[in-house]
């Protein structure tokens, strides 16, 4: 979702003058706003409200109020780094991590969510367009293929998908309103959810067990080598992160202009290949010595990245357009919700935790900048399993959104 916004909407945010134009000052108020955040959630006393609200949903949102109070812009370079470099970065760092067996363990029940995704997404398209029929603009379902595509997938599958069926510019700028505010909304509520599964655990019947012990055993590595973190640890661990974000994002452009790949660059675009790469990077780093840095806090510094990543988002998030675009997000907000109903009853069918719903919804509507985000709010080792999933959503994308619009011209009868 987020580099959906930066492939296709940097047109349109709204041309304001924020108070603090300086990306310095953009990351200052960001870290000042995690900063606080974690602060009271250390008091005794106002830390109790992040046991109804967890602090990730306030990360979230609080940098939304200060957007919409032209405090900080919604459009920064700061947020276009910080999902280009840092998150690539905080990919690797968590991946250090990783126990590879251990999500092999997971079962096939990861990847069953991930496909209940798509189908929600598939199946939802034309039941939306179907109730919502009557508010349908005079441009008719098409300026809908890019959101099909954005949410099987992000951005590059979103833009294919544009192309394909002749979608203008203009028609398709209230749709990315409709994209990032149901996208965003759906994604606060798994963050709150997230911090409480056990609720829909017992209604699904989940069995969370092989989670469990993926969690304990990576929570029982980072305790045997833990130690007190050095700064020779710290430029290490930084080193790393972003030099294999740095060689993934040469790699990545380097790819995209090979013949082949470039043929099939709206399946796989380059922002995808990059978090290929860098998870590639960090899985081959988890069987060296490179992995004993997890001792000295290498998922910590990963799991900073991700809230600031977190905070950019939510900075990013304009729902002042709402309003122009009543029709489409009547048909968003369908549209999702047939999306979860399929997620919830193949999730009951399989007794599938509630930890596959979010993480196999995410790594379709939102991909690699999304997933890792909500995994990780259930527990930060679990962030790696979030970006696996979210590589098979690129790939998913583009032939599964091409159906949903197919789907939706029946429906209406074109």
């Amino acid at each position: 979702m987020i580099d959906t916004l930066i492939l296709a909407a940097t047109d349109e945010i709204p041309n304001r003058i924020p108070y603090i134009v300086n990306e310095v000052g953009h990351l200052a108020v960001l870290l000042g706003v995690l900063a606080l955040i974690f602060l009271i959630g250390q008091d005794e006393k106002l830390g109790k409200i992040f046991k109804i609200i967890p602090a990730l949903v306030f990360c979230y949102f609080v940098p939304t109020a200060l957007s919409a109070a032209n405090v900080i812009p919604l459009k920064s370079d700061l947020y276009d780094f910080v999902v280009a470099y840092v998150l690539p970065a905080s990919l690797f760092l968590l991946t250090l991590n990783l126990d590879l067996q251990g999500i092999i363990r997971l079962g096939p029940k990861a990847g069953v969510m991930l496909l209940a995704g798509t189908a929600g997404v598939v199946i939802g398209a034309p039941l939306a367009v179907f109730v919502c029929k009557g508010l349908l603009p005079e441009d008719g379902y098409k300026p809908l293929a890019y959101l099909a595509g954005s949410w099987i997938g992000g951005g590059a599958n979103a833009v294919a998908l544009q192309r394909s069926f002749d979608v203008t510019g203009a028609q398709i700028a209230p749709i990315i309103v409709v994209d990032v505010a149901v996208a965003n909304v759906w994604m606060a509520a798994l963050l709150f959810f997230a911090s409480k599964p056990e609720v829909i655990d017992r209604w699904l019947k989940g069995d969370t067990t092989a989670i469990k012990n993926l969690e304990k055993r990576m929570e029982d590595y980072h305790a045997s080598v833990a130690r007190q973190p050095s700064v020779t640890d710290f430029l290490c661990i930084l080193a790393l992160g972003f030099g294999a974000s740095w060689a993934a994002h040469e790699f990545s452009l380097w790819l995209v202009k090979l013949d082949w790949f470039a043929a099939r660059s709206d399946y796989v675009g380059a922002f995808a290949w990059k978090v290929i790469t860098v998870t590639i990077l960090g899985v081959a780093a988890s069987f060296t010595k490179a992995r004993r840095l997890e001792g000295a806090g290498a998922s910590r510094i990963g799991s900073l990245m991700i809230y600031l990543l977190v905070a950019c988002i939510g900075a990013g998030a304009d729902f002042a357009k709402l309003a122009e675009a009543s029709g489409y997000l009547a048909i968003g907000a369908v549209w999702m919700l047939v999306h979860i109903t399929v997620l919830l009853i193949v999730a009951k069918l399989i007794r599938a935790p509630f930890f596959f719903v979010a993480v196999g919804s995410k790594a379709n509507i939102g991909g690699a900048a999304s997933a890792p985000v909500v995994a990780s709010a259930f527990n930060p080792v679990l962030a790696p399993v979030g970006a696996l999933l979210a590589i098979a959503g690129y790939v998913l994308g583009t032939p599964a959104g091409l159906a949903a619009v197919w789907l939706m011209g029946a429906f209406v009868g074109e």
